[in-house]
C-alpha cells in the first residue's frame, strides 16, 4: 500500500512539472505534437527510472561507505548523461523521425531538472529503500509523461481555436500551463511524503 501511495504522490500530488515546476523546458518546447510529447515522456521515463536505480545503489554502496557523499551531484549527472547517450543512440538508430523531432531537447534530458530532482529526492526521502526510490521515479516519470501528453492535446486543440492574436503561441500556452498547474493543486494535501 505504501508503494501505491508513493506512486500516486509522485504522479499526481507532487507532479514534477505542474506542482514543483521542474522540467519546464521540454514541457513547453516539445509539447506541440502528441507523438513528440509521448516520445519525450518515454525517453525521460527511461532515463529517470534507470538513473534512480543506479544512483541510489551507487550512493548507498559506494559514495557513502567511502565518505564521498559530497560528490553525489557530479556522479548523478554523469550517470544521467550516460543513460541519455544510450537513449539518443537507440532513437537515432530505431526511430530517426522521433530523434529528429526531439532535436536539441533530447540531449537536454541530461540537465533536465525533473530528472535530477527525482534523484535528489530519492536520496533524501528513500535512503534505505531501493524499491521505494524506483517506485517514486516511476510515478514521477508517469506524471511527467501525463503532463506532457495532456498539454500537447490542449495545444493541438488550441491550434484550431479562435485565440486572440496577442495570445497566439507561447502566451496562450503559458496560460494553459498555469491553469493545468492550478488543476493539479487540487491533489495537494491528499498524500504527504
Amino acid at each position: 500500500m505504501e508503494l501505491v501511495l508513493i506512486f500516486i504522490s509522485a504522479a499526481l500530488v507532487n507532479n514534477f512539472v505542474l506542482s514543483r515546476s521542474l522540467g519546464i523546458c521540454p514541457f513547453i518546447g516539445v509539447s506541440k505534437r502528441l507523438d513528440t510529447s509521448l516520445g519525450m515522456g518515454l525517453a525521460v521515463a527511461f532515463v529517470m527510472v534507470l538513473a534512480s536505480a543506479i544512483t541510489h545503489t551507487v550512493y548507498n554502496l559506494i559514495l557513502t561507505p567511502l565518505s564521498l557523499g559530497y560528490l553525489y551531484i557530479i556522479v548523478f549527472v554523469l550517470i544521467t548523461a550516460c543513460l541519455v547517450q544510450v537513449v539518443e543512440m537507440y532513437l537515432k538508430k530505431n526511430s530517426p523521425a522521433l530523434y529528429k523531432a526531439l532535436g536539441i531537447f533530447l540531449p537536454l534530458i541530461t540537465t533536465n531538472c525533473a530528472v535530477l530532482g527525482v534523484l535528489l529526492l530519492n536520496i533524501e526521502l528513500f535512503a534505505g529503500s531501493l524499491l521505494s526510490a524506483v517506485v517514486h521515479a516511476v510515478g514521477a516519470a508517469a506524471g511527467f509523461t501525463l503532463a506532457m501528453v495532456l498539454f500537447s492535446g490542449i495545444r493541438d486543440r488550441l491550434a484550431y481555436s479562435p485565440v486572440p492574436k496577442i495570445f497566439d503561441g507561447i502566451p496562450i500556452a503559458m496560460i494553459v500551463a498555469s491553469l493545468m498547474s492550478v488543476a493539479f493543486l487540487g491533489f495537494a494535501g491528499m498524500i504527504n511524503l
